[in-house]
């Protein structure tokens, strides 16, 4: 048997690891297994499944058309032409979808194709751009033109970024008919939170099922180090907080605001890249780590994992430093509240920084006892039900 998966990227970033693991599970049950990917580097132990769609020239027109005119997917038209041809020839037995905006394929032609295949096609839907007229997520601003049929975005300024023109209204009526009709289609989302929004869109003629994204268990484990003795933390409460880029959207200035509020006996440190905003003087912050090792050194050396999203589908962070056996607080966000059961952690309300005061003495009262089983979030456990997805679409 033979599978296809399609993808920004490949082995690299959360999707394109998602899919090179899918790869390999797959490739020990027999299957032949091919990723078509866009952009960036693939590392040199997955280059047996990578194909290239188009070129970095190809992508940089599409990023530039995108800028002006506010219709990503709709360049890269003679790269995703080849790309057919090549998947005719290669004549796969399941398709996989995965993130298809990022600049590198052409929406109408790719669907063209999976309109008339007649193969099972899987899609798995990471954020929410593939049923809306522009961005990838509204939760933040509350958002809900979707629902009906956008226009006069708000979010224009947002990833897939367009600087003059507002394409909204035309790009959602394009999706509603390209990604609609498609016969043995099935959708599958990382959180019921994104199932529930996926059944209000005009994806809802589709079977859907949540199947969450796991972590690497064998990395993300309570593990000893020096990390408070190295930065003077030996009699502190450490309050830690994980994004790649720090945001309004992440959290950034809830945590700004928490750490002007918390005492002498707290202290609040911030990984990831602030991208130009100052950071308050007593906020450790650590721009980067070298390897999920050393984070995973952080997540252990940590008393609480506070994540203060104000959207996002199913962060794997949650699952990371509960596997380290740090509990976790995170405001009630998209599909954040899913992985924190009162015995992981507590839930509260978005931007109720007050709150965040009284979940603290919760989970650090002595009365607390943070119970979870890591390797329910192994990733290899979670992605066998991709498997059996598979293997029950052909027979």
């Amino acid at each position: 048997m033979k599978a296809l998966l399609i993808n920004e990227v490949c082995g690299v970033t959360s999707t394109g690891r998602i899919c090179t693991d899918i790869a390999g599970i797959l490739e020990q049950r027999g299957w032949e297994c091919k990723i078509a990917y866009g952009r960036k580097t693939v590392p040199t132990q997955y280059e047996k499944y990578a194909v290239r769609i188009g070129s970095k020239l190809g992508v940089y027109a599409h990023v530039l058309g995108s800028r002006l005119l506010d219709n990503t997917g709709f360049y890269s038209f003679f790269a995703t032409k080849r790309l057919i041809r090549w998947v005719e020839k290669y004549d796969p037995d399941v398709i996989h979808l995965h993130n298809l905006h990022g600049y590198y394929i052409h929406l109408g032609v790719l669907f063209d194709y999976l309109h008339r295949c007649g193969k099972p096609i899987i899609w798995t839907l990471h954020d929410c751009w593939s049923f809306t007229g522009h961005c990838s997520h509204y939760d933040y601003i509350g958002c809900q033109k979707w629902k009906t049929g956008c226009h006069d975005c708000p979010m224009t300024r947002e990833y897939p970024k367009s600087l003059w023109r507002d394409r909204s209204k035309r790009n959602y009526a394009d999706k509603k008919r390209m990604f609609t009709g498609i016969d043995r289609l099935s959708l599958i989302t990382p959180s019921h939170w994104l199932k529930r929004q996926v059944e209000q869109s005009f994806l809802r003629e589709y079977p859907v099922r949540a199947i969450y994204n796991g972590i690497d268990t064998d990395i993300f484990h309570p593990i000893e180090s020096d990390f408070r003795r190295e930065n003077g933390l030996e009699d502190k409460i450490v309050l830690l907080g994980v994004a790649n880029v720090w945001t309004q959207r992440k959290g950034r200035d809830d945590f700004f605001r928490l750490a002007s509020e918390l005492d002498e006996r707290y202290q609040l440190v911030l990984v990831g890249d602030m991208r130009g905003a100052k950071c308050p003087e007593n906020i450790l912050h650590i721009s980067h780590t070298n390897n999920p090792r050393e984070l995973a050194e952080i997540y252990s050396a940590a008393d609480v994992f506070l994540n203060l999203t104000c959207e996002d589908t199913y962060p794997t962070t949650n699952l990371e430093s509960l596997a380290c056996g740090t509990p976790v607080i995170t405001y009630r966000t998209g599909g954040s509240p899913e992985s924190v059961p009162d015995c992981c952690g507590r839930v509260i309300d978005r931007g109720d920084v007050a709150a965040v005061h009284k979940a603290l003495d919760e989970v650090l009262s002595p009365a607390f006892a943070l119970e979870v089983n890591a390797e329910d979030f192994h990733k290899i456990k979670r992605f066998h039900e991709y498997i059996t997805l598979y293997e029950d679409a052909v027979t």
